[in-house]
């Protein structure tokens, strides 16, 4: 079976699309090789490359981007079980065949108290190569209903896109097929039984839940083998006189790199039917028909489980070490990244750098939330925002009367986070007497609150963070520089936005997605017009600035996508500037500026009788764009 993509959702779901040249063009237009009639997509969204390793997707500067493991991304390589996301759609990419079943014969077994038909896994006759019709006791004898039946079975294991959708679209077969009266689909994969699905053959909606036989389901899942038991009950009884037949099937899986629950030949589940009621009877040609299925859902289950379990590493990731904001692919960032991941395990004070709005207390939390930590308190305080006497207080707390207005004892910062991470921002701006209060907690980790004489000791981890330079703070005496050496164990500097260009698309779908759907309630795209001045401009407030002006465009632009009129006016000067606008002297640079947009506007606004809608045509933007122009700059 070639590589191929599974569409778990979207306008495509249930199809397979097969991988086979040596590249796939996907899109809204026509002439892509796989066009999906969907507004979030673009016309030409992205492609996938043949490799010598594999396969490789990159996306074609797409309106709302290209999503790997709900991770948005411009070029990467693919894995085996990757979930793939192309605007409304997902897409499961299988790179791997999962390894043939042997061939063999069922077994018969004699049991005490009625009889019993043993089936190894993947032995089914219906499993086997068809012969031509004709030859006796071959499959080519086999009832073309229970043939069809399968085929329907395998048809709509492609279709569900999560675990209890396979599990009710295949029940609701199995219970056609075979003349049982309820059946279950579990799940065994995390050691427990976690049962998806039930179903009932004589009730309305057919979801009742109900205990299938233990003892069954244990011997299956150990031999691994489809077990069918019938007892010695005769047709006329009654269901109260129990169960006539029982059968468990095994689902095993499939060989996935990487993930040890679902190697070949471990248990991922089990089938399990009865029969109670007269007229509903199990033979073996039913055990060999659900073995059979039990073949064709288990690779379809190994993968949703995949799917399961990738999702769930990545939300963790994305609130670990990459999450929390912490967005993009370039050279720097990962530098950074890396440093936090091999900082979280430890317990050493960490100092981050960098510019103001780079994502420092972003990568201090994410360095908390991939620490043994995490469970525990973080804490942030801006060393910048108050007062010496106020800081004191609250990083260490105070006893009641330890100063007027001290009406009752206050629990400080420091024992808040005991057991977690405390984060001091602007650490550079802690006042003398302060830092040499802080040095005392980071050697003994005691301390006393403010009027108290009791020392309390306290497990923290420190992170601090400046976007001051503290050697030079040392050197000209501002900042001790016995503090500075126990900050400066381990040292990270956040990138500025300007040296991970690369990342600013990336970080531009990332919060138009999250500032789209906490304002619209759906992501929203960016027209290549706009992503070209994000690219182009020098963001002085980094990555703070760039989210702020992604909410900006999200509040006032009116389409699905972000245009250039939408974004703040500081961009559109630069992108003026860099066209060849009129130069004029650095101290009314902005004045200049505004005067010559002024002109501008008053000669369209003339030549069109004052119709804002006709000369917001005749200068290319919008009408919304030239109204918000001409209020902002004073015209009439």
């Amino acid at each position: 079976m070639p590589p191929s993509l599974v569409a778990l959702s979207g306008r495509l779901q249930g199809r397979t699309i097969d991988l086979t040249g040596d590249g796939l063009a996907i899109g809204r237009h026509p002439s892509n090789d796989l066009a999906i009639p969907d507004a979030a997509v673009s016309r030409h969204h992205c492609v996938l490359r043949r490799t010598p390793a594999g396969w490789r997707v990159a996306d074609l500067d797409s309106r709302h981007g290209t999503f790997v493991n709900s991770r948005p991304i411009r070029e990467e390589e693919l894995r085996h079980g990757d979930v793939l996301g192309i605007g409304e759609s997902t897409f499961l990419v299988l790179l791997e065949t999962p390894a043939g079943e042997e061939t063999g014969s069922g077994e018969e077994v004699a049991l005490e108290a009625g009889t019993e038909i043993l089936i190894p896994a993947g032995e089914s006759v219906y499993l086997r190569p068809v012969v031509p019709a004709g030859d006796p006791g071959e499959p080519g004898d086999r009832p073309a209903r229970a043939l069809a039946a399968l085929l329907d079975l395998a048809a709509a294991c492609g279709a569900p896109h999560d675990l209890v959708s396979l599990a009710r679209e295949a029940l609701e077969r199995i219970v056609a097929a075979i003349p049982a009266g309820r059946a279950a689909f579990v799940l065994t994969d995390s050691g427990e039984p976690r049962p998806l699905a039930f179903r009932h053959r004589r009730t309305a909606g057919g979801g009742r839940p109900f205990s299938p036989s233990r003892s069954l389901s244990e011997r299956a899942l150990r031999e691994g083998a489809a077990i069918l038991y019938k007892t010695g009950i005769d047709e006329a009884s009654a269901s109260v006189a129990g169960i006539r037949a029982a059968a468990c099937v095994p689902l095993l899986g499939v060989s996935l790199p990487g993930v040890s629950l679902l190697e070949k030949g471990s248990a991922l589940g089990f089938l399990y039917v009865e029969a109670r009621e007269p007229g509903e009877e199990l033979g073996e040609d039913h055990l060999q028909w659900l073995a059979a299925a039990g073949a064709l859902l288990s690779p379809p289950l190994a993968a949703l489980l995949r799917v399961e379990r990738a999702e769930a590493e990545s939300r963790r990731l994305q609130e670990a070490v990459l999450g929390r904001g912490l967005v993009g692919e370039s050279p720097a960032l990962r530098r950074a990244a890396e440093i936090l991941a091999r900082a979280a395990p430890s317990a050493s004070t960490v100092l981050i750098l960098g510019e103001s709005g780079t994502g420092k207390e972003m990568a201090a939390r994410a360095l908390h939330a991939a620490s043994p930590r995490i469970g525990r308190p973080f804490v942030a305080i801006n060393c910048a925002s108050l007062s010496e006497n106020l800081l004191e207080s609250e990083l260490f707390g105070h006893e009641q009367g330890a100063f007027t207005g001290a009406v009752a004892r206050k629990t400080g910062k420091l024992e808040v986070a005991h057991g977690g991470t405390l984060f001091l921002d602007e650490v550079g701006e802690l006042p003398q007497p302060l830092q040499a209060k802080l040095l005392r907690v980071l050697q003994e980790r005691t301390f006393e609150r403010v009027g108290g004489t009791r020392p309390i000791t306290v497990d923290i981890r420190l992170v601090a963070a400046t976007n001051r330079d503290l050697k030079k703070a040392v050197a000209e005496g501002t900042f001790r520089d016995d503090l500075f050496y126990r900050l400066n164990v381990i040292t990270l500097t956040m990138p500025p936005l300007r040296e991970r260009r690369e990342d600013i698309p990336l970080l531009a779908s990332h919060f138009a997605a999250v500032h789209g759907r906490e304002v619209r309630g759906r992501p929203l795209g960016i027209a290549p017009a706009a992503r070209a001045l994000l690219v182009r401009y020098g963001w002085p407030g980094n990555v703070r600035e760039l989210s702020n002006a992604i909410e900006r465009a999200v509040v006032l632009g009116l389409e699905d996508e972000i245009r250039p009129e939408d974004l703040p006016e500081t961009l559109l000067e630069t992108a003026a500037s860099a066209a060849g606008a009129e130069p004029a002297a650095p101290s009314d640079y902005h004045e200049a500026l505004n005067e010559a947009k002024r002109r501008i506007l008053r000669e369209a606004l003339d030549a069109q009788g004052g119709n804002v809608t006709r000369a917001a045509e005749r200068l290319g933007l919008h009408p919304n764009h030239l109204h918000r122009l001409i209020t902002s700059l004073g015209l009439r």
